[in-house]
């Protein structure tokens, strides 16, 4: 009877830590078809992509298909745009073909010229496909979209995929994290099975508001965090106003940001140029302290708007705390977008952690302070996200380390 508790309490245990592992498994995999499907619509869609292939759509014919050479010219304006895609977005491979599958692009320079060896027909004829297929690479879990030109008439396919071994590897990492504490469990467990016995009811009742509770505080304590994140920017703001004898501007951007806070009624609006120049102010001098240089370029036309300094902020001061030296930052107004451009010659990105890097609650650093990290980066693309934007993740080309370039629409 003693051994009886000791048995159930292991098997469930068992259980538990292979449900957790399979559902562990099926989130990777769903992240990752999420991952190959975006990526693979958004080149499919892109001018320079269709432009291209368009070009050389008449440089083969079904008795006599396109080579290399033939497709030279889509090659070498394709093949940057696929490098630069693979790079930022950590996907294994990016390929796009001909209307008869041949290879204008391909990672490894002998397969360009080369039909594909896996089905392409279904899209050619206008139909998405997402699946595990075996090319050159390997066993790739891959998204196959094709590339419609204006008249409606399929001229190509963009296909990506990752590496069914990187998926691997991610499950292994997952599993490496979930097996200790498992192990620990089942020890636990072992020793303690007749207290469990007693006390297993009680926790079962109370599992669902626990778990509801925690998910509550969860919430609540990151959404704190990155109010938290997003008041201090603006402090240093305040303070550069401040600093700079501009106590006008000061009360005007308080009031705009915290309506209500002040009793005066209000001071009207806060000077754009004050308020961009003492956003840039307190920039430089953060970065300063840390021992980083701060390179500013800024266009004549680009519209410096409260959003786009949040931006520039948490860009360059990400980039000093990763380790950076020196932080050159690019802010350009063109056909109705700001582009801020952020590099530096820190570490880098690994290519591997491309994708999540935008992802509130990660970060490549340890938290010493016990505050919570990955804040800053999850700000910036959830401000990018709000004005249409996007952020994309690569490496510097020039001071060789991280390049964050941010696209959103001019404020109205």
């Amino acid at each position: 009877m003693l051994a009886l508790p000791s048995l159930i309490v292991l098997a469930a245990t068992g259980v538990t830590t292979g449900v957790a592992a399979a559902v562990q498994e099926r989130s990777i995999r769903t992240s990752v078809v999420e991952q190959v499907s975006g990526v693979a619509s958004s080149l499919a869609e892109l001018p320079e992509v269709r432009d291209a292939v368009v070009s050389v759509v008449d440089a083969g014919a079904p008795g006599s298909l396109a080579d290399a050479d033939a497709l030279a010219p889509a090659t070498a304006a394709l093949q940057p745009i696929a490098s630069l895609v693979e790079g930022a977005s950590g996907v294994s491979y990016v390929v796009v073909t001909d209307d008869d599958g041949v290879r204008i692009t391909h990672p490894d320079p002998a397969e360009r010229g080369e039909v594909v060896e896996t089905t392409i027909a279904p899209v050619l004829a206008g139909e998405r496909f997402v699946g595990t297929e075996t090319g050159p690479s390997g066993a790739t879990l891959r998204a196959k979209v094709p590339i419609v030109a204006a008249e409606g008439r399929v001229v190509g396919v963009v296909a990506v995929g990752v590496l069914e071994s990187t998926i691997a590897a991610d499950r292994a990492r997952a599993l490496g994290t979930l097996l200790p504490w498992s192990t620990g469990a089942l020890v636990a467990a072992t020793l303690a099975s007749v207290l469990l016995s007693l006390v297993i009811a009680r926790r079962l009742r109370r599992a669902d508001a626990v778990d509801a509770e925690s998910r509550q505080v969860r919430w609540t304590t990151d959404a704190l965090r990155e109010q938290a994140h997003e008041f201090g920017t603006r402090l240093h703001v305040v303070r550069g106003l401040v600093e700079q004898g501009d106590d006008e501007d000061a009360m005007a951007y308080i009031d705009a940001v915290a309506p209500g806070l002040t009793s005066g009624g209000g001071a009207g609006s806060p000077r754009r140029g004050a308020v961009a120049t003492a956003s840039v102010a307190a920039v430089r001098s953060e970065l300063a302290v840390s021992g980083t240089a701060l390179d500013l370029r800024i266009a004549d036309d680009a519209v410096l708007d409260d959003e786009v300094l949040l931006v520039v902020a948490n860009l360059c001061r990400n980039a000093a705390e990763a380790g950076a030296t020196s932080v050159r930052c690019t802010i350009v107004t063109r056909d109705g977008t700001v582009t801020v451009t952020v590099e530096d010659d820190g570490p880098g990105i690994d290519p591997a952690d491309a994708h999540r890097v935008l992802t509130r609650g990660w970060s490549s650093k340890p938290d010493e302070t016990g505050l919570g990290r990955g804040i800053g980066l999850a700000v910036v693309r959830r401000t990018a996200t709000e004005r249409g934007g996007s952020v994309l993740v690569g490496r510097s080309a020039t001071l060789g380390g991280a390049r964050l370039d941010v696209e959103m629409a001019v404020a109205p």
